[in-house]
Formats: structure tokens, C-alpha cells, sequence
């Protein structure tokens, strides 16, 4: 008569801990996602609890990497070091900031932001579960799905116009970012079809609430995947070296687009008159292209009168208008090399990575500022889920059959 175990292998820290990682990645995979198409604060509200969670769990069963190599290996890349001259050059810029209390207020809210992805990039799990990571795709697709009922089903008020900045358009950038690691994740399993699926309900979702950011993130993000999936490594350089030497030749860029705008919409269109702004910015103060006006100079600037109120909103204008050609030029090399640095991931991950650069580059250059603390977080979501489908193809392919037949008639032997 076989005999009961005397003793227990179950530990409730790790079960505890297991928990509190699976509720973390539901929150950020799924909750996220859904919550941010009806309500406007929600993420940066719901983002900063789940990583705390993926904290938590790692401080109790630490399957975390050892966290001096990892730290080690990020204080020596050089575009984290042109990260932290943008961070430096934002901080000694308040010296000179018109808006001193708004700017520190905003600059603490960016270091806090970037400090705890940091620190929730430290704290994923070297292995992540399959379960854990098919809970993204589950995430895009039911928010698709949502936001597809609101767009032909809500009221105005819900779908929001295209000049709004409502709880549905943030939620609708979301999608049009995470559908990039939710694609790259189903292909990396060998699931194609789905992530099809996955980019079909996005577009739709995009198509039944019309807004051109989205549509333009989508539809660069698509181009991107496209050429990626064929010449990988040629569209890697390309996206580095466009989305780098747009934000350095900013300043040239009103010059150039005015009269094509001009020939194309009329020289009363809003965009031409906005690029018109743009052009009396930069030739009035030339020398202020230098060290910038300071940190929240540009939005701040609108409310008083400094800044025309029809400039741009968007990074080009106001990395250059804050920060300068040094801020600028920090901020191209950082971008650089971050870009070229996904080509060291797993090869099927590399169309999915290049398309959320493209995807996310393509909004801020359309419309959002240069520190809005819900894109902060925005981009921090698509940072840690694209670390977390990286982790989890520590194994690309199930053990064949064969091969466990020969495993177990080897242990009966």
C-alpha cells in the first residue's frame, strides 16, 4: 500500500507571487487596453499599479534576470546614455524655462514615469509563460471590438471628433500601437492566421471611429511590417537614419513643406497656416535654436502668447522649441540606436518592433506633444509587452513526437 507524502511541495510565496504576476499582465495586457477606450486617464492610472504588481511578484520568487548584468549592460549602451543628456539637458533647461513650477511638476512626472518602467523592465520574468502572453492578442482584440461598438453604436459624445483628444482616440492610438506585439508574438507561434485577425479588427476599429493619426500610425506601421518581413535588415537602417534625421532637420522642414502644402490644400488651409507659425518661430529667435526656451515653454507658451496658438503639436516642433539642437540631437541619437538595437532580438520579432517604431514615430509627428504624460505611458506599455513577448521565445518550437517516444521508452528501458 503506497504511502502518502509526508510533506508538501507547494509554497504559497511562489503561488502568491504567480498570482500577482498573472494579475499584473491581465491588467497591463487586458485591462489596459479595454479600460483606455472609455476612459481618458486610464493609463497612466491602471499602468503604474500593474507594474508594481510584476514588482511585487519578482521581489518574492525572484525569477527576475539577476539584475546587475542587466543593469550593467543598459548603463553601457550608448543610446541610453543620449536618453539621460535629453533628461539632463530637460533639467538644466529650467533654468531658463519661462514656466519654472509647470516644468518641474512636468519633469519629476517624466523621471517618475521612465523610473518605474525601468524598474518594471528589471522585474519581468527571464522566462515568460505562453499563457501570460497570449493574454495581449486577447487584449487588442476584445478593445477592438469595444471601440468598433462604440464607433457605430455610441453616441457622440463617446466617439468623440477627430479634433478631440477623448478617451476613444488615446485608446484607438493604444491599439494602434500594441497590435504590432500582439502580431509579432501570434507569428512567433506559428499563428498567422490570428494575427491577421488581430490587425483586421484593429483596422476596423480605426475605420468606425475616423481619425487621421490613427489611420497614418496604422498604415506606416503596416508599410513597415511589410518591408521588414522582406528586407529586414535594409529597413532597419531606413527607419533609423528617417526617423533620426527628421527630428535633427526639423527647423528645415516648414521651409520645405509651405509651398507643397500651398500647391496641394490653398494657402488658407489650417495645416499651411500652422507651418506658417512654424516658419516665424524658428526665423525670429534663431539663436534660441540652440539652447531652446526650456522645458514646457511651447505648451505653456500657447495659453500666454508666446507661441502662436496655431504651431504644431508635435515632437518636431517642440523637442526643437524646449530643448533645442541639443536636446534635439540627443534625442536623434538615442531614437537611433534604440531602433537598430531591435535587430538583435528574435528575427520573427523584428517586422513587429520596427512597425511599433514607425507607428509610434508617425503619432508624435502628427500630433502629440513632446511630454504629454498619457503618451509617456503609452510608449512605456509598448516597451514592457515587446520585453515580454522578447522573453518568451526562449522556446520557438514544441518537442516532436518522436522524440518524446524515444524519451519515454528510454526510461522504461
Amino acid at each position: 500500500m503506497a504511502r502518502a507524502p509526508t510533506s508538501s511541495s507547494i509554497d504559497p510565496a511562489l503561488d502568491a507571487a504567480a498570482l500577482l504576476r498573472r494579475v499584473g499582465f491581465f491588467g497591463l495586457f487586458v485591462v489596459v487596453p479595454i479600460a483606455a477606450q472609455v476612459a481618458r486617464r486610464a493609463a497612466v492610472i491602471l499602468v503604474p499599479i500593474c507594474i508594481v504588481l510584476l514588482i511585487l511578484a519578482s521581489a518574492i520568487d525572484g525569477k527576475n534576470r539577476p539584475v546587475r548584468p542587466v543593469a550593467t549592460a543598459l548603463l553601457r549602451s550608448p543610446a541610453f546614455h543620449a536618453g539621460l543628456l535629453v533628461l539632463g539637458w530637460a533639467a538644466l533647461s529650467l533654468v531658463w524655462t519661462p514656466f519654472l513650477d509647470p516644468a518641474t511638476e512636468r519633469l519629476l512626472n517624466l523621471v517618475a514615469t521612465i523610473l518605474l518602467t525601468l524598474v518594471g523592465y528589471l522585474a519581468l520574468p527571464d522566462r515568460m509563460r505562453s499563457a501570460n502572453l497570449y493574454l495581449l492578442p486577447v487584449g487588442v482584440t476584445a478593445a477592438a471590438i469595444l471601440s468598433i461598438g462604440i464607433g457605430l453604436f455610441g453616441d457622440s459624445v463617446m466617439r468623440s471628433s477627430a479634433d478631440d483628444d477623448g478617451a476613444l482616440n488615446r485608446g484607438l492610438i493604444l491599439l494602434a500601437l500594441l497590435v504590432w506585439p500582439a502580431m509579432a508574438w501570434l507569428r512567433s507561434r506559428g499563428r498567422d492566421i490570428e494575427a491577421l485577425v488581430t490587425l483586421v479588427l484593429v483596422a476596423c476599429a480605426l475605420v468606425a471611429v475616423p481619425n487621421v493619426t490613427q489611420w497614418t500610425a496604422l498604415a506606416v506601421g503596416a508599410v513597415v511590417f511589410a518591408l521588414a518581413s522582406v528586407r529586414m535588415s535594409l529597413t532597419t537602417r531606413l527607419v533609423a537614419v528617417l526617423g533620426a534625421g527628421l527630428l535633427v532637420a526639423a527647423p528645415l522642414l516648414p521651409f520645405v513643406a509651405r509651398p507643397l502644402g500651398i500647391a496641394v490644400a490653398g494657402p488658407v488651409a489650417p495645416a499651411v497656416l500652422s507651418i506658417k507659425a512654424w516658419q516665424k518661430v524658428v526665423t525670429t529667435e534663431p539663436i534660441r535654436l540652440i539652447t531652446g526656451h526650456g522645458l514646457e515653454s511651447a505648451r505653456r507658451g500657447r495659453v500666454v502668447g508666446l507661441v502662436p496658438a496655431n504651431a504644431p503639436t508635435t515632437v518636431l516642433f517642440e523637442l526643437w522649441y524646449e530643448l533645442g539642437l541639443v536636446g534635439a540631437l540627443a534625442a536623434a541619437f538615442a531614437l537611433h540606436g534604440a531602433i537598430r538595437r531591435s535587430e538583435r532580438v528574435a528575427a520573427v520579432l523584428v517586422p513587429g518592433a520596427l512597425a511599433a517604431f514607425a507607428a509610434a514615430f508617425a503619432v508624435a509627428c502628427i500630433g502629440v506633444g513632446l511630454t504629454v504624460m498619457w503618451w509617456i505611458t503609452t510608449l512605456s506599455v509598448v516597451v514592457l509587452v515587446f520585453i515580454a513577448v522578447e522573453r518568451g521565445q526562449f522556446r520557438t518550437r514544441r518537442p516532436k513526437v518522436g522524440l518524446l517516444r524515444n524519451a519515454q521508452a528510454a526510461n522504461d528501458a
